[in-house]
């Protein structure tokens, strides 16, 4: 598996400064918060993006989010299909393979909702297949649907194209309906990028995005998801995604460099118990 980490995780940090930091810190795998993209390309050619990854030796692992392709109308539509395109486009051009597509379906949902947004997921494939990106749909706790592992994945497998696969977010994973038994859902074919992060203590249900911790440090800690992937041979991207506004405030460097270290010892954990669990059977 590739450790990366979310430049979300240092929101307030530009990303020239993110990507120094976290490069000198040895993360080297980064998932790019695109509203951190948009911002330093403000002025500059496309191209401008690309050398500054190759300047810090970073791999784009994965670009996060896309939101409102799914079952908006009118106007509003026609301005989030219009984002997507700019956005696949950024994508392809700076060899970023993967974007993250928001579950964001909120309210009651109809037969003709239901309808549109099967509709919007083969199309948004299709979209991105052409650009030489793969989506990766993202289940939404909160939201009406999908909000659970079996959900997405029935979506993604009734769509049928390569181009759309899965993000796995262990937080919308854990504060939700999922459950464990959902994981052998998986594959190593429809898992697009795994999100990790824990849960500081407080009630799932009362669980909000700032209450997103490094993983292991908290009441989900990950590691049965972490060894599913290993026995899996999972060997796509696994990101720390914090959107956590008191983590903000930690240099990005510190946290760069805590954040990757945490995780790397999560994967070699992992790689041990499927070991033994592979030489019992």
């Amino acid at each position: 598996m590739k450790p990366a980490i979310s430049t979300v995780c240092s929101l307030n940090a530009p990303l020239e400064t993110i990507l120094e930091e976290y490069s000198a810190g040895q993360c080297h795998f980064i998932e790019v918060w695109l509203g951190h993209a948009e911002q330093y390309l403000d002025g500059k050619p496309v191209e401008a993006l690309s050398e500054l990854f190759v300047q810090h030796g970073c791999d784009p692992v994965a670009a996060t989010f896309q939101g409102g392709l799914l079952t908006s109308q009118g106007d509003a539509r026609r301005e989030h299909w219009a984002h997507f395109e700019k956005r696949l486009a950024l994508c392809s051009a700076v060899s970023i393979p993967t974007l993250v597509l928001a579950g964001d379906v909120h309210g009651p949902l109809g037969p003709e909702d239901l309808g549109r947004l099967s509709a919007s997921l083969v199309e948004a494939a299709r979209r991105a297949g052409d650009a030489g990106v793969r989506l990766a749909l993202e289940f939404d706790a909160r939201a009406t649907f999908p909000n659970n592992l079996q959900s997405a994945v029935a979506l993604i497998e009734d769509v049928g194209l390569p181009s759309l696969g899965i993000c796995l977010d262990w937080f919308h994973f854990s504060v939700g309906p999922s459950k464990l038994i959902d994981l052998h859902l998986l594959t190593p074919e429809i898992v697009a990028l795994v999100q990790l992060s824990d849960i500081a203590d407080v009630p799932r249900e009362m669980a909000s995005d700032a209450d997103r911790i490094l993983p292991a440090e908290g009441n989900s800690p990950p590691q049965q998801l972490i060894a599913h992937l290993e026995a899996m041979q999972y060997d796509g991207p696994i990101s720390i995604e914090l959107q956590n506004p008191q983590l903000w405030q930690v240099p990005p460097r510190q946290f760069g460099e805590i954040a990757i270290t945490s995780l790397r010892k999560l994967l070699g954990q992992a790689a041990m118990v499927a070991t033994d669990d592979h030489q019992a059977e």
